[in-house]
């Protein structure tokens, strides 16, 4: 029997290894994990539409300093703070997107009042902002965002130094059998000015269709963009008779084989969900109705189906 709902949560899969994190940070970490999968799951379980609770889950990361998006969003080559989003519906195929914006407080919020607010998919840069503020959304000063963390990471240029892919992302099926999923990032560390990766293309970083499947990707953009990643898996569940976790693990590996790295997560429309990556760990967390949260950020996958 399907679940009543199922929600599915990932905050990137950097190089997240053991003796880089103390008890302390581990502990921090997984706490904003849980939060963030209770922030969607008060929705959800109130029968809410699985859109606000996707949202209502990224959020939560977006506002915590230790992920790369929203107020821990990494720093351009420039030193500035460029932010992407995106949502879309599983009901309808609407999505809501935004690109290379700044000052934004909660960019998942200007994605979905694309969605709901505009004949538009994707906006960008100034356009979006400008989009944003006369729809009243809250900003932020610049010093919001440069956290002092990212700060010395970017003075470092510690991108060179290991695996460093910072999305935030959520997928779920709601009560009414409906699927949704949102993404949010900083994007990649000194990237070059204007650069935009696969999170906010929808296709490509999230993906959400009734028929088959919703699916959220963290990783290096650029591969998750040419393989047109998230599309792709719902097309092997829709047409190709794939399970959700054979779609996802082929497109990973195929994403493996072109040279690049990351991490998925998705539901499918009996509430079924797949969790993998090719790093050596990712944020992660799952929960469904009338079961206890499950968190994790190290190792591999595990059963999480």
């Amino acid at each position: 029997m399907a679940a009543k709902f199922t929600l599915v949560i990932h905050a990137g899969c950097e190089g997240i290894i053991p003796k880089h994190y103390s008890a302390e940070a581990e502990h921090e970490h997984l706490e904003y994990l849980r939060k963030s999968l209770a922030a969607g799951r008060r929705v959800l379980e109130g029968g809410g539409h699985g859109l606000d609770a996707v949202c209502a889950a990224v959020q939560v990361l977006e506002d915590c300093p230790l992920f790369n998006a929203g107020r821990g969003s990494v720093f351009t080559h420039e030193g500035t703070i460029e932010m992407d989003a995106s949502v879309m519906s599983g009901k309808d195929l609407a999505a809501g997107a935004v690109a290379g914006v700044t000052g934004i407080r909660n960019p998942v919020q200007a994605a979905a009042l694309v969605l709901t607010k505009s004949p538009h998919v994707l906006l960008m840069g100034t356009g979006a902002e400008r989009f944003a503020r006369i729809h009243g959304l809250e900003r932020a000063d610049p010093e919001y965002f440069e956290t002092s963390r990212r700060r010395e990471e970017y003075l470092a240029v510690r991108k060179q130094a290991g695996e460093r892919f910072g999305t935030v992302g959520a997928v779920c099926l709601d009560m009414a059998g409906n699927l949704a999923a949102a993404s949010s990032t900083g994007g990649i560390p000194c990237k070059q000015h204007g650069r935009v990766g696969d999170s906010p293309v929808i296709g490509a970083g999230i993906y959400a269709d009734n028929a088959a499947c919703a699916v959220s990707c963290t990783g290096e953009g650029e591969f998750f963009l040419r393989r047109a990643a998230s599309k792709r898996i719902a097309a092997l569940v829709e047409f190709g008779g794939f399970s959700l976790k054979a779609a996802a693990s082929a497109v990973l590996e195929n994403i493996r084989t072109l040279g690049g790295k990351g991490g998925i997560i998705a539901v499918d429309n009996a509430g079924r969900s797949a969790v993998i990556f090719t790093t050596r760990g990712m944020f992660r967390g799952l929960v469904r109705e009338g079961e206890a949260e499950r968190v994790a950020m190290f190792g591999p996958p595990g059963a999480w189906q």
